[in-house]
């Protein structure tokens, strides 16, 4: 089972899933299907089917397009508002292509109908991969637009924390903003530091810092923290549930990082051509 990392838009990640003796594959949130088209035909494989873990735009704008293009392909889902959807998935539900394996897991919170997805390959030694959407991030979790604290708690501990513990697959590549907040709660943190200076110099060398590992998530992520004292201190909280709160609007107004100008906007002025606007009439 091989796995391609596909980064599109502002920060998405989508992914091909590739079963590497038929040459088949799955999309994991096919968000943008001609940059998707050009890994299917650069690893020369045939579309099977799409994953996707939630309704938003983001996740699943792409399903039509290739849905159109790729007559009877099987689009997964656990929410109506998918596009293209064919297959409407329930928890603990197995789908099975070639010798990929699926198990969907249901992770309502972020969207009421979100889905991660956990695969592996039986007799393989390739480590199984957990794709968790906008469910946990590197270093963080989604925000709570359509779920509680109660719901991401119940999602983090019992669906994804109690899986074999190697790799997993994210959504959204936020894992500097999710370190350098993940550092102000526990600022005597060894890994949380190393893992930020190894962030940021993935990040200045523009390469993604997926996939993570659920044995990595539990010492620097404060989201799955939520019973560590440093963590309960900070929040002033010791219930998980109540931790998990707190940790959750505190992320929410933490603050957003200096947006870099614009190298072409930069340049523009050093040569003088926006002059002409800026005059006073």
């Amino acid at each position: 089972m091989k796995v391609k990392v596909i980064s599109v838009l502002e920060d998405n990640y989508m992914y091909l899933v590739i079963e590497e003796s038929t040459r088949d594959a799955v999309a994991v949130d096919a968000a943008v299907p001609k940059r998707l088209l050009e890994i299917i035909r650069k690893e020369d494989v045939v579309l099977r089917a799409i994953l996707t873990t939630h309704h938003h735009w983001d996740h699943a704008r792409g399903n039509e397009e290739l849905a159109e293009l790729f007559p009877g392909l099987q689009v997964f889902g656990a929410d109506e508002r998918i596009g293209a959807l064919t297959h409407k998935v329930t928890h603990g539900q197995e789908l099975t292509f070639g010798a990929i394996r699926v198990r969907c897991l249901f992770t309502p919170c972020h969207t009421s109908g979100h889905m991660c997805y956990f695969m592996w390959e039986d007799d393989s030694p390739d480590a199984p991969a957990l794709f968790s959407g906008d469910t946990l991030f590197v270093g963080g979790c989604g925000q709570f637009f359509e779920g509680t604290a109660e719901q991401m708690h119940t999602n983090l501990t019992q669906i994804l924390g109690t899986l074999p513990k190697d790799t997993v697959f994210c959504g959204h590549e936020c894992t500097v903003r999710n370190l350098k907040f993940a550092l102000k709660v526990e600022p005597e943190n060894e890994m949380v530091k190393e893992k930020l200076a190894w962030a940021r110099q993935r990040d200045d060398e523009d390469l993604p810092t997926v996939p993570s590992t659920l044995q990595e998530e539990f010492l620097y992520n404060p989201f799955l923290r939520v019973t560590e004292e440093p963590v309960q201190r900070f929040t002033g909280r010791t219930d998980p549930v109540e931790v998990l709160r707190m940790l959750r609007s505190e992320r929410d107004n933490f603050k957003k990082p200096k947006e870099r100008p614009n190298p072409q906007a930069m340049l523009a002025f050093d040569w003088g051509l926006f002059g002409p606007f800026l005059e006073k009439k």
